[in-house]
């Protein structure tokens, strides 16, 4: 590789597995390629035996993993003519919709639900200069307006019912693949509109059907578990719920828009959903953080906190390989983190080397 090569993003990475022509312009931040991080501090603490990997999705360009759809929707969208876009968001969708509009040239609509969208989302909304729309409703009831005005209006829906979404998530199961060289044998994620899950399954099936194109992986797939929040969660219902709530706002939704696809993923994969409670959910957060360095928000800690559980149940036995994908930055979710944290606010200490001698050997 010579110096001046750079990464160009996931569409030239795996172009020959995505439906995309070689004439398209792509609309790219160089999304993907996101770190595979093997937790070290954690297995120690429960004292089990496992190898748990977390798939660090906040490190993409908007900070979730909503770059590697969007920059497939886009691009399609792009091609086809399109001069708008628009989705329904709890944030990190409207985001990423926003800054792929904006590098593309085209415009951007969001439907947010009042309220109910962290700081950081909906900073990086304002900044990239969509068009927000903050209606009187939740996820769901804007997913439902999104799917009825574009027959009144010449928009492209970029929520992931948009199947060219689903077709650039799935390049995270290759990403962990050609990592670890196989796939693992846990494959745990938090669920909300359920695309995520279908995205991975799908990348997992495609890459293993075709193994000639890396001679050392094998045709394993992994077992899928989805974890949604207690407050949201349709899947451990076995229906659709109206008033989703949770502290856990990217996955506060009541109506996923892929669950069939969902359900054939957890059928298939002879995996399971299980719901997790907030305080397991902002625990989970809070572990990762102050054990192994990495900060997600706090819908991302669901699949850690599921994990976690289930290891301890023996669910997931020990000796398994596990990868949680962590869906989004810590960063996306301040207000959050801060009000975990609030006993342990700094206190204010005179400007003088004693006082700061003494703050120092009060705590080691």
């Amino acid at each position: 590789m010579s110096m001046h090569q750079h990464y160009t993003g996931l569409i030239e990475r795996y172009r020959a597995r995505l439906p995309i022509s070689e004439s398209a312009r792509v609309i790219s931040l160089g999304e993907g390629n996101t770190p595979l991080i093997e937790l070290q501090n954690i297995p120690k603490l429960i004292g089990k035996d496992v190898t748990i990997y977390v798939k660090y999705e906040g490190l993409n360009p908007t900070g979730s993993f909503k770059d590697r759809g969007m920059t497939m929707a886009v691009t399609k969208a792009v091609e086809d003519g399109s001069h708008a876009i628009i989705c329904a968001s709890t944030g990190n969708t409207s985001a990423a919709a926003a800054a792929y509009a904006v590098r593309a040239g085209i415009k951007a609509f969001v439907l947010i639900p009042e309220g109910k969208i962290a700081l950081g989302k909906l900073a990086q909304t304002l900044m990239y200069g969509a068009q927000i729309i903050q209606i009187n409703g939740n996820f769901d009831r804007g997913m439902a307006l999104v799917k009825e005005i574009v027959d009144h209006a010449p928009v492209t829906i970029v929520n992931s019912i948009n199947p060219f979404r689903i077709e650039g998530q799935k390049t995270a199961a290759f990403e962990i693949i050609d990592a670890l060289g196989d796939a693992p044998d846990y494959h745990c994620l938090p669920v909300g509109n359920a695309g995520n899950i279908t995205a991975y399954w799908q990348g997992y099936k495609e890459y293993s059907s075709t193994i000639d194109a890396l001679p050392q992986v094998t045709a394993k797939r992994p077992v899928m578990c989805g974890y949604q929040a207690a407050g949201a969660a349709p899947f451990i219902a076995g229906k659709m719920i109206d008033n989703p709530e949770t502290v856990a706002t990217a996955i506060r939704i009541g109506h996923p828009q892929s669950w069939d696809f969902a359900w054939n993923a957890q059928r298939e994969s002879n995996g399971w959903f299980d719901s997790l409670t907030d305080e397991e959910i902002l625990a989970a957060q809070k572990l990762l953080s102050g054990h192994e360095g990495i900060f997600c928000e706090p819908a991302s800690a669901a699949s850690l906190a599921g994990a976690l559980r289930d290891i301890g149940t023996g669910k997931i036995p020990e000796g398994s390989k596990i990868v949680c994908t962590l869906t989004g930055n810590g960063l996306k979710d301040p207000d959050t983190a801060i009000e975990q944290c609030k006993n342990t606010h700094p206190v204010t200490i005179a400007a003088t080397l004693d006082a700061v001698k003494k703050a120092i050997l009060d705590t080691l």
